[in-house]
């Protein structure tokens, strides 16, 4: 909630459900407008057509439809970061629309919500610092040792080891922030946090999703099974610069991280070109932290079973 009491909520959905995605808030609005005394500010977006892949089939030929069309397919949620980065948010909160509670459930998740921003705002204070510090023409070698030590308590990564001068960590400081709440990892399909090496030898810490693991490295599979925390996609973002300038969040994107997966249509199985996911390579060069939040504020319900768990029931 903004000072002024405005609460603003971004949806973005699919072209054909849109129409009753507003019928319904039109519905509820005043409802909780009165309840919680805000003026709820709502927006929406859908995933762009630009962002469609072209799909083929298992022998890699373009897979055709009806009167032999080519098919297109959504590229995926990284398609997604186009959209944020037309919203003009200084704070994003970014939350999968199936991970919703009942009332009894949501003091706890809007505690954490409240932490996982705190966060955020800390570290891009120190962050601006620096920045600010920089900016102004400060080299010594004291803000060198300052700014490798911040890193090193709350990323968990060390610079020191690469000789980076001023230049170097203005580069590493001046990009988006996120901070990713985690939860223990119970068996749940999806990705989680992890220590990356790039091609140079650079550490950073990613969001990998299983599909991103070479199942036929051995040393990978084991890392990925032994994997102690999940990704809820419970994540607060930072988009804008030390002078208040947005930046351009597809700057930010490794584009090598595209995935081929297997779909299907009509009966017939086909392979998707998936862009670099929304949390994952396409926020792959934003400065991350992971935050660990109790396995009570994930309860998604990815097929209709799981409405039956005791955390969706009155």
């Amino acid at each position: 909630v903004s000072k002024n009491n405005k609460v603003y909520i971004h949806f973005t959905v699919t072209p054909e459900h849109l129409s009753n995605f507003k019928k319904l808030v039109t519905i509820v609005k005043s409802k909780y407008q009165q309840r919680f005394n805000i003026k709820l500010i709502i927006s929406y977006s859908i995933q762009k057509p630009s962002t469609d892949t072209i799909a083929v089939t298992l022998d890699n030929k373009p897979f055709r439809i009806s009167n032999n069309k080519l098919f297109f397919r959504p590229g995926g949620h990284g398609a997604l970061i186009e959209n944020l980065n037309e919203l003009d948010g200084n704070i994003t909160f970014i939350k999968n629309i199936d991970n919703v509670v009942t009332d009894k459930l949501k003091n706890e998740t809007i505690k954490y919500k409240k932490v996982i921003g705190g966060i955020l705002i800390k570290l891009r204070n120190e962050i601006f610092s620096f920045l600010v510090r920089i900016d102004k023409g400060e080299k010594s070698e004291n803000i060198i040792k300052e700014i490798t030590e911040f890193y090193r308590l709350n990323f968990f990564i060390d610079y020191s080891k690469y000789n980076y001068n001023v230049n170097d960590y203005f580069k590493i400081l001046n990009r988006p922030i996120r901070v990713c709440g985690m939860v223990k990892n119970l068996g749940e399909p999806g990705g989680g946090p992890y220590w990356v090496n790039d091609a140079n030898g650079r550490t950073s810490l990613q969001i990998i999703e299983s599909s991103q693991i070479n199942q036929r490295d051995d040393e990978q599979l084991n890392i990925f099974k032994k994997a102690t925390h999940f990704n809820p996609v419970d994540l607060v973002c930072s988009v804008y610069n030390y002078k208040h300038k947005k930046f351009d969040l597809k700057n930010f994107i490794d584009t090598k991280t595209g995935f081929i997966s297997k779909k299907s249509k009509d009966g017939s199985e086909l392979k998707a070109l998936e862009l670099p996911g929304l949390w994952n390579g396409a926020m792959a060069n934003w400065n991350t932290i992971f935050v660990e939040v109790p396995l009570i504020t994930f309860n998604p319900v990815k097929t209709i079973n799981d409405l039956l768990r005791k955390e969706h029931q009155t």
